[in-house]
Order: C-alpha cells, then structure tokens, then sequence
C-alpha cells in the first residue's frame, strides 16, 4: 500500500482511538487503543479499572491506582477471550506505551504499533524497536 494511503488509513484508525479513549473514566488520562489486522478493527480499549469494579481510576490525592489497566493491555486482553489473534495485526494508540504494555505487545504478535502522543518515558517505544516493531509517530490526524 502506498504511504499516502498507509498515512490516511492510519489517521482514520487513530481518530477512532481517540474516541474509544472517551468512554475512560480516568480523570487524568484518557487514553484509547484499536488494534486492527487485515484492514479490520478486531479489538478496541481504553485506560480503566478491572470488569467489576468501580469505575474511579484515581485516589483521594488525585494518584492512578495501581490496577487501572491502560487501554493497550485492555485491547490485548479482549483478543486473548476471543477466537483472533493479534499475530501480525496493528495497534493504533492515543499515547505510547509503557515499558510494562510494550512487552505485552510485542509477546501478543503485534508488528505494528502508530501513536499520536508520546508517553513522558520513552523506554516502551525504545524497547519495541528493539524487538523489531515497526513503531509510528503521527500527530496530526486531519
């Protein structure tokens, strides 16, 4: 596929990520992920508490607690209870991942991974190149 059809397709998948990070809870961070394989969106998340609890992700000091799962780990985790696989697919994300979800990524199968903002720590992006995943950058999805 050509860039210039790459980049658009790209942009679009972002902006639904960007949406998806909507319905997060999460006061601080709203983040949204899509993971798509063969041009399809086989999974979706965002940054938010574990099924069955309450959906406040911050303490009384305004800190994310510990088990809030980010919208990466949540995309992955709805494959694993499905009959896809991530093998090969694209994750499309509002913000890097982490060192923690950059693993998970990588072990998933994901070859891609296209985010519009950078996390603060680099170190997840810095450890997916590393392992060979074709990392992406793009800020502006008009």
């Amino acid at each position: 596929m050509p860039n210039k059809k790459q980049l658009k397709y790209d942009k679009a998948y972002l902006r639904i990520a960007n949406e998806w990070g909507q319905l997060s809870y999460c006061k601080r961070k709203q983040v949204g992920a899509i993971i798509v394989k063969d041009r399809m969106i086989i999974s979706d998340g965002y940054n938010g508490t574990p099924t069955g609890f309450e959906n406040f992700c911050e303490d009384e000091e305004g800190y994310t607690k510990w088990y809030v799962l980010h919208a990466e780990a949540n995309a992955i985790s709805k494959v694993a209870s499905s009959t896809q696989s991530c093998k090969g697919a694209t994750l499309y994300i509002t913000l890097s991942p982490c060192k923690e979800c950059s693993k998970l990524i990588h072990q998933a199968g994901i070859v891609r991974v296209v985010y519009k903002q950078a996390y603060k720590d680099e170190s997840g992006i810095r450890f997916l190149t590393k392992a060979g995943i074709d990392v992406k950058h793009v800020e502006d999805l008009n």
